[in-house]
């Protein structure tokens, strides 16, 4: 890159019968210098390329990325960075894949990862489904991790929604048995179609029991917006499944 903001990635899409349609708006924010530079001079150390498997015979070698073999965990939707970070600094034994559309905030946590000397996380950004599709061997994820989605809390755009069932079937494929899809919502409608879609998926099973959640887990922090959410008195859902 030579001074100008990256490419805008392709959006999310879910499947409606023959239909693709998309799971969010693309709304760049403010794209600072700094975090400029970071996809200039970081990119290159902690970015990958999204390349589709018809331009290769395999999908993408993640031991040779990372250096090692190791658990991988995915987090789909990173936003900031903020979960990806800590959870990244408390758990250095596996290796992190964070996928984010939004520039801004793929810019800050380049910015962050090279402050933490992190040897263990790469990032993308492209499109989730893309990637886990072309880029991610069947059942070799350890975890995936999606936090608080954009809910389209409209009943007309319902349908624009991430998890869906096909969704739901491409994580099982992408997960070995043993490993866990960890999701969170602050829409009780969205964490409703949750339960809906992941309850019924064939290779997951609820850690609550059926429509259940748990207490938020050690391993992602809380932010500063569900802090101030909860004191207006907004719920959260955490949902745990293990792929079985």
């Amino acid at each position: 890159m030579t001074g100008t903001a990256p490419n805008p990635p392709k959006p999310y899409t879910v499947t409606t019968g023959h239909r693709a349609v998309r799971s969010f708006v693309l709304r760049q924010g403010r794209f600072t210098p700094a975090q400029q530079r970071a996809f200039e001079e970081l990119w290159p150390r902690f970015g990958l390329d999204y390349l589709p498997l018809e331009s290769r015979d395999t999908p993408r070698d993640f031991d040779a990325v990372f250096g090692r073999s190791a658990l991988r965990v995915m987090e789909i939707g990173f936003g900031n960075g903020d979960a990806l970070r800590f959870a990244a600094s408390q758990d250095p034994a596996r290796d992190y894949i964070g996928i984010e559309v939004h520039a801004p905030g793929v810019g800050r946590l380049l910015n962050a990862l090279d402050a933490d000397a992190a040897v263990h996380v790469r990032l993308y950004h492209h499109d989730a489904v893309e990637v886990l599709r072309n880029e991610i061997a069947d059942a070799s994820l350890d975890e995936v991790r999606i936090y608080f989605p954009d809910p389209w809390h409209k009943k007309r755009h319902n349908k624009r929604r991430l998890i869906q069932p096909d969704f739901a079937a491409l994580l099982v494929r992408k997960l070995h048995i043993g490993g866990r899809v960890h999701c969170a919502t602050d829409w009780h409608d969205y964490a409703e179609q949750m339960w809906d879609v992941l309850d019924a998926t064939p290779g997951l099973v609820n850690r609550a029991g059926p429509r259940g959640k748990v207490t938020r887990p050690e391993w992602r922090p809380q932010t500063h917006f569900e802090t101030r959410g909860q004191k207006l008195g907004h719920g959260v859902w955490d949902l745990v499944y293990d792929r079985c």
